[in-house]
C-alpha cells in the first residue's frame, strides 16, 4: 500500500489523493502532491526579508527606506525613521511595530531596510 502523507494542518493520517491534490477528510485541507514532502515542518518557517534581502527577526531594528503616508490621517513616515523591536506577523503587512510620534504600526518588509 502506498503511503500517503498526514494533513499539514490537522496532522491526520486519513488524507487521500483527488486527481494532482491530498485531501484531508476531516479539516477539508487541501495541498498540492509536489508540495507534500517541502510542508511538512515548514509551515512556521515563514521567512521575511527587508528591501535588500537581509531576513528579518522578531526585535530586530529597521529603517524606513521610503515616505510612508499613513492611511486616514495627515501623518506621514519619513525616509531614515528609525524603528526598534519590530513583530513579525503574517498577513499583508509583515511588520507590527510602534513608531515614536506616530505610534503602533503595521508595516510592508519591502519598505523597510536592517538596521
Amino acid at each position: 500500500m502506498n503511503a500517503l502523507p498526514s494533513c499539514p494542518q490537522c496532522q491526520s493520517e486519513f488524507t487521500y489523493e483527488d486527481g494532482a491534490m491530498f485531501v484531508c477528510p476531516e479539516c477539508a485541507h487541501e495541498w498540492p502532491q509536489g508540495e507534500a514532502a517541502t510542508d511538512e515542518g515548514s509551515d512556521n518557517a515563514r521567512v521575511i526579508r527587508d528591501a535588500n534581502g537581509n531576513v528579518l527577526n522578531d526585535g530586530d531594528s529597521v529603517t524606513v527606506i521610503k515616505d510612508l503616508k499613513v492611511k486616514g490621517t495627515s501623518l506621514v513616515v519619513k525616509v531614515g525613521t528609525k524603528v526598534k523591536g519590530i513583530r513579525l506577523v503574517d498577513g499583508d503587512h509583515d511588520i507590527d511595530c510602534k513608531i515614536d510620534g506616530i505610534g503602533a504600526m503595521k508595516l510592508k518588509s519591502e519598505f523597510v531596510k536592517k538596521a
